[in-house]
């Protein structure tokens, strides 16, 4: 019986001669048939190819370095992300690395393919620009890219507002608090020579434009319009992967003057190969009502103490206060001495001193909690479901999200439904495709509101027939009192008729239907070595309507007709008087009934983008062109 080191046949040992040997020479023996078979071990090489690439899009890492762990050598990933090395000891490691992406070591072997994840606490190593992936070192402008998952704000359903404070330079205003409503978002600073300083959006390489056209400085406004100023409010946080922030003038070769103040480019999701999940997200949100500690504003107490010193001084008399457009506890106390109850035989109040000091101190003691009255205890509700699979040939990612909010304030709902999917598919190794398709719906209901208005005589910014229940609340005295002790609305003036805010909601307020629809399909070739053709069609489709009702007996439909008496009809503005008749009474123009007003937006969009990016890399320097063959914007 002999004993074989490997598979040489160089040394040959009978066993009975080990056996019949000390341990003086077995020990040196031993050491040698180790050194001989250490030494052999050494000797055998192998060649290694490889490829890098991403593992989220399998697209190939260009200019990683490939190095022999404990030696000098390595390598440089082509535009391909393939790299190779000749004769490499079997025992041997690779590490690979790359800017903003986790290195990773590996055994060789004769084909290896490493897939590179994303390295969150490092610099991002590609620049999404919509139209491109373009890498970090050859990029010329400025960018910053924000992960979605550490921006994102609990209880914040719309994404955009998630941007605040998360990138340098890039400021955040939150001038409503109402779903739908854009911030203002600064990018490249406030002014602008065009007049707009809002950003542009792109999601998935696809333009989003705006329903309607609202001015930065309009956002602010708090008219009807700004509920749909919005252009991603139709998007769900969990369906987003990242924001690139596109910062300087660079963009503007690519998408032209629209993005003098800079683009927001959202990636979505994607499936991931060899890993399937199922995941759920669900958020519930209370939000706390305002108090009145947290502001400076006079309680009943001290704003009895200013009425009374101004009827002191003879500013709060019968004959006006009574007859006012606008009046409150003296109107009301007017009002009452000077109406008759059949049912009583007299006044609702008498007009004695003991009556009215009786009345006055009431209200002076009342201390009406708007806050409390107008505002909700309610829990906003977000239900998110995903689903995620995928393998070298095929990904996908579908999603269903339902946001509901009942409403923090009186009149006011929200209810968002959102469906997202979308599929790549690698035909070959040339040749891959994807297909995006997402949809939204939003109902929602605001209080009844017009458009502000500027009165340039006076100076004054001002909203007629204001009924919003933060505005009231701040704004409306303290000594006024919503309901009576058997709970019936207690009506005061406003515009000359009857007012009760909680009335009036519920007789004026908005319906509001947006759907979003975007279909989209990319194909990617890459005939030669560096070259990649790529195309592009989306279709879009928005639709929103919005539903003004104000009812009959509601306080905005009753001021058109209000015209007690003869003072009250010749001061009332909403009347109309015939200019062609001379010495004629104005008249209403809405006897009865209330107001409807619809309107309506819709906006359709075809994209089609056809470009061709070349990579190549001459003595381990890379160069790159991309270019924009065809665009079809409609």
């Amino acid at each position: 019986m002999y004993l074989y080191i490997g598979t040489s046949p160089v040394l040959k040992i009978h066993i009975k001669d080990i056996i019949s040997m000390s341990k003086k020479t077995l020990l040196p023996l031993c050491l040698c048939v180790l050194f001989i078979y250490t030494g052999w071990i050494q000797a055998q090489t192998i060649d290694v190819s490889g490829i890098v690439v991403y593992a989220e899009d399998n697209e190939p890492v260009i200019g990683a370095n490939v190095q022999v762990k404990g030696t000098q050598q390595g390598a440089i990933t082509d535009i391909d992300g393939k790299f190779i090395f000749k004769g490499l000891p079997l025992s041997s490691k690779l590490i690979i690395s790359y800017v903003g992406l986790k290195s990773q070591e590996v055994k060789v072997k004769s084909n290896l393919k490493i897939e590179m994840e994303s390295d969150a606490q490092m610099l991002e190593g590609v620049v999404v620009t919509g139209m491109s992936k373009v890498d970090k070192r050859l990029f010329t402008g400025a960018a910053d890219k924000v992960d979605a998952s550490k921006a994102r704000i609990d209880g914040m359903p719309d994404i955009s507002r998630s941007l605040e404070g998360r990138s340098a330079g890039v400021s955040v205003q939150n001038v409503s608090g109402t779903f739908g409503t854009a911030p203002k978002i600064r990018v490249r600073g406030a002014t602008s020579i065009y007049g707009n300083s809002k950003p542009l959006w792109v999601v998935d390489g696809v333009i989003m434009e705006d329903v309607v056209d609202v001015s930065t400085d309009d956002l602010s406004s708090g008219d009807a319009v700004t509920l749909i100023s919005s252009a991603i409010s139709g998007l769900s946080a969990d369906d987003i992967e990242s924001f690139q922030i596109l910062k300087d003038g660079s963009a503007t070769s690519i998408y032209g003057a629209r993005a003098m103040a800079g683009v927001v480019v959202i990636t979505t999701k994607r499936g991931q190969a060899g890993l399937s999940s199922i995941n759920y997200t669900g958020e519930f949100t209370y939000r706390m009502i305002p108090h009145y500690s947290e502001f400076n504003i006079m309680n009943s107490q001290e704003q009895m103490d200013v009425y009374k010193e101004m009827e002191d001084k003879g500013w709060l008399l019968f004959s006006e206060t009574a007859r006012a457009s606008n009046s409150g506890i003296y109107g009301k106390m007017y009002q009452m001495i000077n109406t008759y109850d059949s049912n009583t035989g007299g006044y609702l109040l008498s007009n004695t001193p003991e009556a009215r000091y009786a009345y006055l101190g009431d209200a002076e003691m009342r201390n009406t909690n708007w806050f409390d009255i107008l505002f909700n205890k309610n829990i906003a509700q977000t239900h998110s479901v995903s689903i995620s699979t995928g393998s070298e040939k095929a990904k996908m990612y579908a999603s269903l999200s339902l946001y509901n909010d009942p409403g923090w304030t009186k009149a006011s709902s929200v209810n968002r439904y959102t469906a997202n999917m979308n599929a790549s598919f690698n035909l070959s190794d040339k040749l891959s495709a994807l297909i995006l398709g997402s949809g939204s719906y939003r109902k929602q209901v605001a209080p009844g509101t017009l458009s502000q208005q500027l009165d340039v005589v006076n100076g004054q910014v001002k909203r007629d027939f204001d009924i919003n229940p933060y505005s009231y609340a701040l704004n409306t005295s303290r000594t006024l009192q919503c309901t009576d002790e058997n709970g019936k609305y207690v009506y005061y003036t406003r515009n000359y008729a009857d007012f009760n805010i909680l009335h009036e909601l519920d007789n004026n307020y908005i319906d509001l239907n947006v759907a979003d629809l975007k279909f989209q399909g990319e194909l990617k070739w890459k005939p030669v070595r560096g070259l990649e053709l790529s195309g592009l069609a989306a279709i879009k489709y928005s639709s929103t309507g919005q539903e003004h009702n104000i009812k009959d007996h509601s306080n905005q439909a009753e001021s058109y007709r209000a015209m007690g008496d003869a003072t009250i009809r010749d001061s009332n503005p909403l009347l109309y008087t015939d200019p062609d008749q001379i010495n004629s009474l104005p008249v209403t123009i809405l006897p009865e009934g209330g107001i409807y007003t619809r309107t309506d937006y819709r906006m359709k969009g075809l994209d089609v983008r056809a470009t061709a990016t070349y990579n190549t890399s001459i003595d381990n320097t890379i160069l790159s062109t991309f270019s924009e063959v065809l665009k079809i914007v409609l």
